[in-house]
């Protein structure tokens, strides 16, 4: 999918680059390989949640907001990394295994991180189930959950 990996690619950039604009974030792009207009590019920046900071040199740089708002309210920190105990691909789909009583707030957590290519969570005490959109592929989600929760597949590898 086409969007799917603009968006991730757009988010790695981002992430690993100072970039002040979205002609300079359009070139890196292009030397990936994707092709888009600026039009599709300020849409797709206002979609993954990244925005213009200042520098701190008098100019700015885009960035990607790390943390949802709302879980920065309830919890102060990101707390559900630790709690992550396997991950497991399953026709299409990925359950998650936790330690006990901390699925629902890791699911919480990646349910209101707002990434497109997770359709939902359903968890219990110790497994969540993640859903993934249509069209949106296993590799796809695992992307999308290493951006959400850096780290996770350096902790806790595919069993």
């Amino acid at each position: 999918m086409q969007k799917t990996k603009r968006l991730l690619a757009i988010e790695k950039i981002i992430a690993e680059e100072n970039i002040s604009s979205q002609d300079i974030l359009l070139k890196k792009l292009k030397g990936k390989g994707i092709i888009c207009t600026q039009a599709t590019l300020s849409r797709n920046l206002r979609q993954i949640g990244a925005g213009r900071i200042p520098d701190g040199k008098g100019g700015y740089r885009y960035l990607m907001s790390d943390i949802p708002r709302s879980y920065r309210k309830i919890t102060g920190k990101l707390q559900v990394l630790p709690a992550i105990q396997e991950i497991i691909d399953a026709k299409g789909l990925m359950v998650i295994r936790t330690l006990p009583g901390n699925a629902s707030s890791t699911a919480y957590y990646i349910d209101n991180s707002g990434r497109f290519e997770i359709a939902g969570t359903i968890a219990g005490d110790d497994t969540i189930l993640v859903i993934p959109r249509d069209g949106i592929t296993i590799p796809q989600v695992h992307s999308c959950l290493e951006i959400v929760l850096p780290g996770l597949h350096d902790k806790v590898k595919n069993k």
